[in-house]
């Protein structure tokens, strides 16, 4: 009788570890089909305005956002340390000097409310360096800073990047979705 007992118990335990195994296996691949599935929705109801542009043109602007990412973090670090000169400095050099740095091939390629998004983000800066400078209140810079970032957030929600591939062999329809 003893040793049915014993029989018994490693029998229970190896189909409960099976039955687990299964059930951990089923939810992976359900995990796995939720994550492709809600891909493969977001891309197909995604109603930002597309931007047609080219390479380089995608490149130039991607550019321009990473460096005023870089730069608000700069912001946010010197805002931490209450560093208002390093504020105003970041600050200035995303203001319209690098707006100006813009080249002439995307002056027509982009739409004229993003252009103006754009340049008034690049305006934000520019205030926020002369009131870093001159009021020196880090809350009031940091206000300053959130409100030129919701306008990152709106144009973000607004707008999506797809490439048109210069290469001839490419349909004309063809493109690569960015974001």
């Amino acid at each position: 009788m003893l040793i049915c007992a014993i029989s018994a118990k490693p029998k229970q335990g190896v189909t409960l570890y099976f039955d687990q195994e299964i059930k951990l296996n089923k939810l992976l691949f359900m995990l796995i089909l939720g994550v492709f599935a809600n891909a493969v929705v977001a891309e197909e109801t995604d109603k930002r305005q597309i931007l047609k542009l080219s390479e380089p043109q995608r490149e130039h602007v991607l550019q321009e956002m990473r460096a005023l990412l870089s730069g608000t973090q700069s912001i946010l670090d010197a805002l931490a340390k209450d560093d208002m000169a390093a504020v105003a400095q970041q600050a200035r050099l995303l203001g319209m000097t690098m707006a100006h740095k813009a080249e002439d091939h995307l002056k027509g390629a982009l739409p004229q409310e993003f252009m103006k998004l754009g340049m008034t983000v690049h305006q934000d800066f520019d205030q926020l360096a002369a009131d870093a400078e001159s009021m020196k209140d880090s809350k009031h810079s940091l206000s300053q800073l959130s409100a030129s970032m919701a306008k990152c957030v709106a144009c973000h929600a607004t707008y999506q990047i797809r490439t048109q591939h210069q290469n001839p062999a490419y349909s004309r329809h063809r493109t690569r979705a960015t974001r």
